[in-house]
């Protein structure tokens, strides 16, 4: 175990990297789950936060999922904790204490109280924290901390992740910043991963909450990487307000923003994938059938599995939108499309299926149905299913 640190300042001639907003600060370090890698960060604000977020509904949620719940309730929260490597879920009576004893630590050590103290966890199920360490750990820290560097609290939370995951947008005077890990296990339930969205907008609680529960609800709900909701999914957005007020519809503009571009990075880099599959369904009832439809489509195994060998069969797009199995949807009316290539009902010429061997080899591809019944669109991410997922999640706790 190493100790207490604060994230390294970047020495000159480093990349560029993303601050975090005003009335934030960041300490990351290693409390010895993982072994060469920070496996914790704290985030907090020194004013107190006004708070919003959204938890997994899986019935198998762990103790920090139910404390954070309780705790962001009263809409002011001053940290966030999140451990790495251990999802501590599945672990009864002592789970539960063991979070408890967490929250109590951090929030001596950042002057709070308890209830003030949102505490995330991520990694195997069915493992208890090792306590002595992360005991250890705590009582040495020491607040305030003086990170500021979004890149360090993005990699001490991830697990099978690749990469650090970061967006950034201004809102007029106000900026926003978020951090999101994830890539197996996903497909969210009311929130999705562990996403923490930070900005010094000013803006009402109320308000806060109902615009991240429509955002959350085209981004992070859009997503998913296997159809498995994770235990452990929490996504939070916490204002310090130091930036002072901004206009309402720039705000949620720009932080849709971030959770898209977040939700598209995390798809990005799905376990084992190759291609980002974004999916299209437009002309449906309402948003609600374009979205089973479009889940259905980035879902299927059989799609995932096309795309990763580059093979444009539509019939396996035809079949995600059949089995629906909604009276409205008439075969007759429906358009299939791979990129901007029409291949159902107007099927492509070979000269075109060539070509769309190469596309379907892009980073991104995109895959659109039209339904032909009203208004409604949605739109889906997801990625390719290729034998590199399997290698990973066999191999994951051996």
């Amino acid at each position: 175990m190493t100790s207490p640190r604060n994230p390294p300042e970047p020495s000159s001639g480093s990349r560029q990297m993303t601050n975090l907003p005003k009335g934030f600060a960041l300490h990351v370090g290693n409390i010895g789950i993982k072994d060469d890698t920070d496996d914790l960060m704290v985030l907090t604000c020194d004013t107190g936060s006004v708070a919003a977020g959204v938890f997994t509904q899986s019935r198998f949620a762990g103790p920090n999922i139910e404390i954070s719940k309780q705790n962001i309730a009263t809409g002011v929260v001053k940290a966030i904790a999140v451990i790495s490597k251990n999802a501590n879920v599945a672990t009864g009576a002592m789970g539960r204490a063991n979070a408890e004893e967490i929250t109590e630590l951090v929030a001596s050590t950042v002057g709070a109280d308890p209830n003030e103290i949102i505490l995330g966890s991520t990694g195997v199920i069915g493992v208890q924290y090792p306590m002595d360490k992360i005991r250890d750990y705590l009582t040495q820290l020491t607040a305030p901390f003086s990170g500021q560097e979004a890149e360090s609290a993005a990699a001490a939370i991830m697990t099978t992740d690749t990469h650090p995951k970061v967006a950034a947008a201004a809102a007029g005077p106000a900026t926003i910043v978020g951090i999101a890990k994830g890539v197996g296990m996903i497909e969210p339930d009311m929130a999705t991963m562990i996403a923490i969205i930070t900005t010094d907008a000013e803006i009402d609680s109320d308000r806060l909450n109902e615009i991240f529960r429509q955002v959350v609800n085209k981004s992070f709900n859009a997503l998913s990487v296997d159809t498995d909701t994770s235990t452990s999914d929490m996504a939070i957005v916490l204002t310090s307000g130091q930036a002072g007020a901004v206009e309402e519809n720039q705000f949620e503009s720009a932080l849709e923003a971030v959770c898209l571009d977040l939700t598209r990075q995390l798809a990005a880099d799905g376990e084992g994938a190759e291609t980002l599959v974004v999916v299209d369904v437009n002309s449906a009832r309402d948003e609600e059938q374009a979205r089973r439809v479009a889940k259905a489509i980035v879902n299927s195994p059989l799609v995932k599995t096309a795309i990763h060998g580059r093979d444009p069969n539509w019939g396996r797009v035809a079949m995600a939108i059949g089995k629906c199995g909604d009276a409205d949807i008439n075969q007759q009316d429906v358009s299939i499309y791979f990129g901007d290539q029409e291949v159902y009902p107007t099927p492509a010429s070979p000269q075109k299926l060539s070509e769309l061997e190469t596309y379907l080899a892009s980073a991104e591809v995109r895959i659109t149905a039209d339904l032909g019944i009203a208004n409604g669109t949605f739109t889906a991410y997801g990625c390719d299913l290729t034998d590199g997922y399997v290698r990973i999640n066999a191999d994951y706790t051996t």
